[in-house]
């Protein structure tokens, strides 16, 4: 009996020393534990902590070193590898500026710019910017902005420089394809505000309807001069794209409706994985049965390559001028902790026929280049040729 006893008193000590160990094993475990996210199949940072110590060890200026500044300094570095421009971390304070850029005016010089082949271009100059009042035209490759090369700028950090208060002066070095050397362009900033479309009447039959970009006003305002339109003698359409860098997506498939019928495929997502999503036109297609050409140049991007495609691919509207930009991915922004974010490009567009846009961008049906002189001499022979095209239709 006595040593029954004692195997069942030696058995639940057992357990109580198993319950222990298991417990104080999660408790340190848990308390051990320093990233939120990573998987246990983690890359190895040893060789950061190793770069990391050797600062600590041995950096001159000691009291320079901000292990915040590293921290973003290396998330900005791993994001800068992919060598995605449009893939890009922002501290809190760079966060901050991005999103009110994106809610309401700022000051600047009017233009949309970009990377191709790695060197910072103009994409195209804002209608009424000072930009477009300085000259500047799309394809310009800016060199340096003040005194501050461009070489290995990201987007972001390029339009911090060339943004500033309204009345302050920039100085942009430009390189264009036609010129001998690089010239310096003073601008002085304004208050960027820009303007939705025009349109007038061509020839008595034809509507003329610039669309400068695709922003959230340009949805009500293309519906006010659609009814317009309508109203009027015109009978066909020259829909002018040029230097029309983008916006939003939903106005550019809302705009496509006027022109296709319901249903029809204005833009295909395709995600990383082989995951596509059609979005649909779902307008009234009151412009079906006109007669339409688009105009396009190296500054049509983004939403105005969409609309573009769309046309061209679902009623074979010819494409005329010159060969779009090429910027047809998407980006979502991420809030990371402490303010920071990360926009990162989760998917490409493709057109209705599954044409990719992303760096390769839309060739026009007939190319018509426009010349120095053209520009100078405020010739278009681009609209010219799209009024001489639209007339034997």
């Amino acid at each position: 009996m006595v040593s029954l006893i004692k195997r069942k008193i030696n058995l639940i000590l057992l357990v109580i020393i198993i319950f222990l160990s298991f417990g104080l094993g999660v408790f340190f475990g848990k308390s051990q534990v320093v990233c939120e996210v990573c998987q246990p199949q983690a890359l190895n940072f040893s060789l950061f902590w190793e770069a990391y110590s050797k600062l600590q060890e041995k950096y001159v200026n000691k009291d320079e070193l901000d292990d915040q500044k590293i921290i973003y300094g290396a998330i900005s570095g791993m994001v800068n590898s992919l060598g995605d421009p449009y893939t890009v971390f922002f501290p809190p304070e760079e966060t901050k500026r991005f999103i009110e850029d994106v809610k309401g005016s700022f000051g600047g010089v009017g233009m949309e710019i970009g990377i191709r082949k790695d060197q910072l271009q103009v994409i195209a100059p804002l209608e009424g910017t000072p930009a477009d009042r300085a000259g500047l035209r799309a394809g310009d490759k800016v060199v340096r902005v003040d005194d501050t090369s461009t070489a290995d700028l990201t987007i972001e950090e390029a339009v911090d420089l060339i943004r500033g208060p309204k009345g302050t002066e920039v100085i942009l070095t430009i390189y264009r394809q036609d010129w001998e050397e690089t010239r310096d362009i003073k601008i002085v900033r304004d208050t960027i505000k820009v303007p939705s479309l025009k349109w007038e009447l061509r020839d008595d039959d034809i509507a003329y309807l610039r669309l400068y970009q695709f922003s959230q006003k340009a949805g009500f305002d293309f519906s006010k001069a659609a009814f317009e339109i309508l109203d009027s003698p015109a009978k066909k359409m020259i829909l002018d794209l040029r230097n029309n860098p983008g916006g939003y997506l939903e106005i550019a498939q809302e705009i496509a409706g006027w022109f296709l019928e319901k249903e029809k495929i204005v833009v295909i997502e395709e995600f990383g994985q082989g995951d596509k999503k059609e979005y649909l036109a779902q307008g009234n297609g009151a412009f079906l049965d006109y007669k339409v050409v688009v105009l396009i140049n190296e500054g049509s991007a983004s939403g105005s390559e969409i609309l573009a495609g769309a046309l061209r691919d679902n009623r074979g509207i010819l494409l005329i001028g010159q060969k779009s930009f090429g910027k047809g991915s998407v980006q979502e922004l991420e809030k990371l902790r402490e303010g920071s974010s990360l926009k990162i490009t989760i998917a490409k567009w493709l057109t209705p026929k599954g044409q990719l846009i992303t760096d390769i961008g839309l060739e026009p049906d007939t190319e018509v280049e426009m010349s120095s002189e053209d520009y100078e001499e405020d010739r278009d022979p681009q609209l010219e040729k799209a009024i001489e095209i639209i007339k034997g239709l």
